[in-house]
């Protein structure tokens, strides 16, 4: 099997919600899930102050459907919602 490239996008509950600590223990959740690779972050702004964090990891095929991380991200104080958003096949 080949290797996936998942996108998940995290919104906190509030603009007041630490990014860096949202980030950094979803980072754990993905590790945990996907093992040690690749991760890329980015802040995206929403509106009225909200961002959203968006996490790019690489996984394995094999390990299934990224949705048993993104609802263990849901499930983090301050998450409002975490989803996959994008999912590729890695070629190469």
């Amino acid at each position: 099997m080949a290797n996936a490239i998942v996108t998940i996008k995290i919104m906190p509950e509030s603009p007041e919600i630490d990014l860096k600590s949202l980030e950094t223990q979803a980072k754990e959740k993905i590790t945990a899930f996907a093992g040690e690779g690749e991760t890329r972050t980015e802040i995206e702004p929403i509106a009225f102050g909200l961002k959203a964090v968006k996490i790019t990891f690489v996984m394995d095929e094999k390990l299934g459907s990224p949705d048993k991380v993104s609802e263990e991200i849901s499930a983090l104080e301050g998450v409002n919602s975490a989803e996959v958003v994008d999912v590729r096949r890695a070629i190469g």
